[in-house]
């Protein structure tokens, strides 16, 4: 994805596009209004709105006429400076100092609003995760009730089953937040999302990282677990 960053701090900028590029983002960079203006349009505009030339409310303005998400950047956090980014076009604003995390999970959250697409049906175990439709089901199709935060929390999970997705990250895409408190929040929530899907193996947690979908079928029932590294087979002490 494409992704134009319009700020005039070099220092802040640079630390900003190596991070997006390590993220797999294809990043180009505008220190000016002028630049940003002129520039090929991308599939994302990282605003700032304290432009030298320009005030970037104009700019995003401007950049609203075209098919492009914007997220204005700015250390403006006053809750008028937020309203009137919003008004003139902006799909989401984030204020200065952020995290990567959050920020790669707002521009996942914007790119899905502006550009929305199919969602493939998943299933799990015998679960079965309908994103369009925001259904969950057994194999047998009897309806799993999840709140809201359940389902957003396993529908992030289903966009990339078998992969770590780390807790900020979750708690930036599903609270909006990476305040460290909120991690037990996540933890008590995911908790209880396991026990309504009645398999807490579909659910596996990496200690100190977060949470991935399990990939493949349950264990059998009664099946001995495999000892790690090793056959399966009890050691002589057992």
């Amino acid at each position: 994805m494409r992704i134009l960053l319009v700020e005039d701090d070099d220092r802040f900028a640079d630390a900003l596009t190596v991070a997006l590029r390590r993220q797999g983002f294809d990043v180009c960079r505008a220190s000016t209004a002028a630049a940003a203006l002129s520039a090929p349009e991308p599939d994302l505009v990282l605003l700032d709105l304290g432009l030298p030339d320009l005030d970037g409310i104009e700019v995003c303005r401007r950049l609203r006429g075209g098919d492009v998400a914007i997220i204005a950047i700015t250390a403006r956090g006053e809750e008028r400076d937020r309203v009137i980014g919003l008004r003139s076009g902006a799909d989401d604003y984030l204020v200065k100092p952020f995290g990567i995390a959050e920020l790669s999970a707002r521009i996942d959250a914007v790119m899905r609003r502006v550009r929305p697409a199919a969602r493939p049906v998943v299933t799990v175990r015998g679960v079965r995760v309908d994103p369009a439709r925001r259904r969950v089901t057994t194999a047998e199709g009897a309806e799993i009730t999840l709140t809201r935060k359940e389902f957003e929390l396993l529908a992030a999970l289903t966009r990339e089953p078998g992969v770590v997705v780390p807790r900020d990250r979750l708690l930036a895409e599903v609270w909006h937040s990476t305040w460290p408190g909120g991690r037990r929040t996540l933890d008590v929530h995911m908790a209880t999302l396991r026990a309504k899907l009645g398999d807490p193996g579909i659910v596996q947690t990496v200690h100190g990282v977060g949470y991935r979908l399990a990939v493949g079928a349950a264990p059998a029932a009664g099946a001995a677990p495999a000892a790690p590294g090793g056959s399966g087979r009890p050691g002589k002490d057992a």
